[in-house]
């Protein structure tokens, strides 16, 4: 058999991306013949999955720049393509366990549903197999006493724990043990490796205990480990998403057509078609689609959404409009000025990708201590384990066990993403819909506004 032969289908697939017309639709080019392309990364689920992510796609040659946006699971990667192709690109993003595409918002809005979906599945597993596991934990806590009349019914007890707890390490626990073995298998250590390790190890001594009658089980301390850590994990996803979708809501502030006057003729073209110096007809509650100035008359413009100020605001002839505003009133015909990347709105878009994407100084700081602590709290463990077996071997493993499950450094790589997350999506808002003073002009307050949030994440 040929080794092509044993190329997947999806991993084949992916050299289509390196046409040329296929790429004309997400990829651009630079003075210096870089490629710049924006996708989406599937299979993310922490900051620990964005630090791998990056680490390994940097190392390829040819590549000048990756960054994972980790509120809306958008990667930039920009590269040499003389040196390496796009397919190259995400195959090796394939190899670590993660599905990269080229950017498109219809899927990305389905794949947030998607994952919602998956974890809030995850999530009820979780807590209804926990809740019940809970109960009869009480009932053993209520039999621990040595008498033969109620030796069969706790061993029945455990059984059934044991059986409740079945999916919540085989199914809700599985983006831990994925996420390990994605790290371990990079030579890395991340927060999901002792995470793993404390279920897994868990889940074999109680099964262990069950069939051999030994004198303690824990079931119960599996399934609400798992599900605290997944309730955590959902509620941040949930400040991810929302972030997300606030900075995705402004690429939709501009409409998709617009009323072109040529020649005394109106025609409706799309949006993208516009140029410097065009004639546009704006008819009331319609939205201005582009950058320009008033050439003929006279309404009010409701800016609230670029200024926060709820009260319309005149304009008339010579004065300036800003793409995504409204016209309330009468008819105005505009003289575009600015389109494209050149307008108020993308450079806003912009700055806070910006503030998403570059991670501040105490973000670096968790990125390169996790990595350390974890292999620190490994060690310990060893050294711990070690230090009580020659004392009590029966309590050298349940020691261990509490160690790793109480040092998790969960609050240490979680808290911090969540917390950039957070003051992204609140500093959207107070740069969009405060009532600050604007300066002079919108545009230059409005993108004032936004640069604060760049200047409080960095």
């Amino acid at each position: 058999q040929r080794p092509e032969d044993l190329v997947p289908e999806q991993l084949r697939r992916l050299d289509l991306y390196d046409q040329p017309r296929l790429q004309e639709g997400f990829v651009e080019i630079d003075e210096r013949h870089l490629k710049t392309a924006s996708l989406i990364l599937e299979g993310i689920t922490c900051a620990a999955c964005v630090w791998l992510s990056e680490r390994h796609v940097r190392t390829l040659p040819g590549v000048v720049e990756f960054h994972v946006n980790y509120s809306t699971h958008r990667a930039r990667v920009r590269w040499d393509d003389s040196r390496v192709r796009l397919s190259d690109i995400l195959k090796a993003i394939a190899a670590i366990g993660y599905v990269a595409h080229p950017y498109d918002p219809g899927r990305q809005d389905a794949l947030y549903r998607k994952e919602r979906q998956r974890a809030l599945r995850r999530l009820a597993v979780a807590g209804l197999c926990a809740m019940q596991v809970m109960m009869l934990g009480w009932s053993l806590y209520a039999m621990d006493y040595d008498t033969s009349d109620v030796e069969d019914m706790r061993t029945f007890l455990r059984w059934v724990s044991a059986l409740l707890t079945v999916p919540v390490v085989l199914y809700s626990s599985q983006p831990f043990f994925l996420a390990a073995w994605r790290e371990l298998r990079q030579g890395r250590l991340g927060m999901d490796v002792p995470v793993a390790l404390a279920v897994i190890l868990a889940f074999v001594a109680s099964l262990w205990a069950t069939v051999t009658h030994g004198p303690d089980v824990y079931y119960d301390s599996v399934t609400m480990f798992a599900f605290f850590l997944l309730t955590g994990r959902f509620l941040e996803m949930g400040a991810r998403h929302g972030a997300g979708q606030a900075a995705e809501a402004l690429v939709r502030l501009l409409p998709a057509t617009a009323t072109r006057l040529r020649d005394g003729a109106e025609e409706l073209v799309a949006v993208a078609e516009l140029a410097p110096g065009d004639r546009v007809l704006i008819r009331p509650g319609e939205t201005v689609p582009a950058d320009g100035t008033v050439v003929d008359g006279r309404s009010s413009v409701d800016e609230s959404l670029l200024t926060g100020e709820s009260l319309p605001r005149a304009r008339g002839l010579g004065d300036a409009l800003v793409g995504g505003s409204t016209n309330v009133e009468s008819p105005l015909e505009m003289r575009v000025d600015k389109v494209g990347d050149d307008t108020v709105v993308s450079a806003i878009v912009r700055l806070l990708d910006r503030a998403q994407a570059e991670k501040p100084r105490v973000a670096l700081l968790a990125d390169r201590v996790a990595g350390w602590f974890v292999g620190a709290l490994l060690v310990v463990a060893v050294a711990v384990a070690a230090w009580w077996w020659p004392i009590d071997p029966t309590k050298a493993f349940y020691v261990t066990l509490s160690l790793l499950v109480v040092t998790c450094p969960c609050a240490l790589s979680l808290a911090t993403p969540v917390a950039v997350v957070a003051a992204t999506g609140s500093g959207f808002d107070v740069a969009w819909r405060s009532d600050l003073p604007i300066g002079s002009g919108l545009g230059s307050g409005a993108a004032a506004n936004a640069s604060m949030v760049l200047a409080a994440l960095t």
